[in-house]
């Protein structure tokens, strides 16, 4: 392939990151610039909502200057996405429309899970490291501006993550407000921290083992870098040095020992506290940190987008593994979910002519039927409702708030009645393409749950072919079957309304 250029841009709560990557048979991916410049808009809003007119010009002049650099290198394409302190202003549509308009880039609103798998997709292509911590008890923690994201997996697979509001700039922000008296910042810190970890020690770290801990953010680990170790891996006890060290040292001594900026060094206070608090609770003995950004996880979007790169690891995989520990935790019925998730993936692959979705949308398909029954813990007569409700309070890694909407509103509507675009329009910001795919997936999922209709596992085999404007489904079965013929002829009128195919059961005999 010809010599590719690619801009990364990263508006962060506290700093705009930009890299610049080259794409080339020979050199494979490799990045060529880094600019950074530290600007807290996290600061403005965590305390007031919008941000401020100096942080805005600021801001708009510093995206001109990435503009430039990226003419300067021939950039080909190039992607900007804004984080925590763009998602939770209140005037974020007006906001960046002002950037596009005054620096003529486009920045796009990363969802905390979306952002949170960029970073991990980053880590995780850095190689056997990443594999070999995750084989035992391991722990991602993910430590930004407005947030952290504590990940974990065991036996190679992920086990649940979970989005705790305390980052940095938050931190510092609560200390502010507290004002306190005393001079133990410190201790005040770890109160803080505590409180949020507590919980989170109780519901998830029960009887679990974490050896190891993948860190990543953007200031312990660039100090750990420092201290020269070569595959940036170190013990909990050289951390807990490095930690009395630098009680004794001040802002201006820790800036220039570890390459920080003098202004941004007390935001090490709260990072270095976030991770001794993590160590203390999961009893971590390895840390990892491989130095990987928000611009690296965009750069390996792209490369995979524009098919650059191989990836060996299967993302697909942990998003899944994700939902089946949401499912667990609410006591779905995993038998029966498993069989509808195959049903549904065959009857989405025999009806892609006439759908026209991509892999994408059938991974969507598959986390519907494991999250199905979700509600049902909750309520047993109104569980499509409830299942609606919890898939949209619950994060899933590397969904972003769109898809993860979609998926909750065809668990809500395999039971309830289907609601047209304007009807649905008016009570959420869904948009038509999203609608057009809740459509299209409620009607092949409904086709697989009547299908699967009992909460015994009676089907043996199902196959699939259109015929003319029929679609014929021949289900294989031991089992008398009369709940689920007397429950399809219902299911199946949104598939005819949907494609214009009216679906015909055939049962036979095993």
């Amino acid at each position: 392939m010809a010599t590719r250029v690619f801009a990364a841009i990263d508006v962060g709560s506290y700093e705009l990151g930009m890299k610049i990557f080259e794409f080339s048979n020979k050199g494979g991916m490799k990045e060529i610039d880094s600019i950074r410049h530290s600007i807290e808009l996290g600061t403005d809003t965590y305390q007031d909502g919008i941000i401020s007119m100096q942080h805005m010009d600021e801001l708009c002049d510093v995206l001109s200057d990435f503009s430039s650099i990226m003419k300067s290198y021939k950039v080909d394409d190039y992607k900007a996405y804004g984080t925590s302190a763009i998602r939770e202003t209140k005037n974020t549509v007006i906001l960046a429309e002002q950037i596009k308009l005054r620096t003529g880039i486009k920045v796009d609103v990363l969802s905390n899970s979306e952002q949170r798998f960029l970073h991990y997709k980053a880590a995780a292509l850095k190689g056997s490291r990443f594999d070999e911590f995750i084989r035992e008890g391991c722990a991602i923690v993910d430590i930004g501006g407005g947030s952290i994201q504590i990940s974990l997996f065991d036996n190679e697979a992920l086990v649940t993550t979970q989005n705790i509001r305390l980052g940095v700039l938050r931190a510092m922000d609560m200390l502010a407000a507290l004002k306190p008296r005393t001079r133990d910042m410190e201790g005040i810190l770890k109160e803080l921290i505590d409180n949020q970890l507590q919980v989170f020690k109780k519901l998830y770290l029960k009887g679990r083992t974490i050896r190891n801990l993948i860190l990543i953010d953007d200031y312990v680990s660039v100090m750990l870098y420092h201290l020269g170790s070569k595959d940036r891996s170190f013990t909990s006890d050289s951390f807990k040095k490095l930690c009395e060290e630098l009680r004794t040292m001040s802002f201006g001594d820790i800036a220039k020992k570890y390459g920080i900026n003098e202004e941004t060094a007390p935001l090490l206070l709260p990072a270095v506290s976030i991770v001794s608090r993590v160590i203390k609770i999961t009893k971590a003995e390895n840390i990892w940190s491989p130095g990987v950004s928000l611009c690296d996880g965009m750069a390996y979007e792209y490369a995979e987008k524009e098919k650059l790169v191989h990836l060996s690891h299967d993302f697909e995989n942990d998003i899944l593994a994700c939902a089946k520990v949401i499912s667990k935790r609410y006591q779905g019925n995993e038998a029966r979910n498993e069989l509808i998730e195959k049903v549904a993936i065959d009857l989405f692959d025999a009806t892609r002519k006439i759908h026209g979705m991509g892999r994408r949308d059938k991974l969507l398909l598959r986390i519907t039927s494991l999250l199905s029954d979700c509600g049902r813990y909750v309520s047993i007569e109104a569980g499509a409702e409830c299942g609606y409700d919890i898939i949209m309070a619950t994060e899933i890694i590397g969904l972003s708030h769109a898809e993860r909407e979609v998926v909750a509103n065809i668990v809500r509507f395999n039971k309830m009645p289907f609601k047209y675009y304007s009807e649905l329009a008016a009570d959420s910001l869904i948009d038509k393409s999203s609608y057009l795919k809740v459509a299209k997936l409620s009607a092949l999922f409904r086709i697989a749950d009547g299908i699967c209709r009992s909460y015994r596992t009676k089907v043996n085999d199902v196959r699939f072919a259109i015929k003319g404007n029929e679609l014929v489904i021949n289900v294989y079965t031991v089992d008398d079957i009369d709940l689920e013929q007397g429950f399809f002829f219902r299911k199946a009128s949104l598939f005819e309304e949907v494609f214009s195919i009216r679906p015909v059961l055939r049962y036979k005999r095993r």
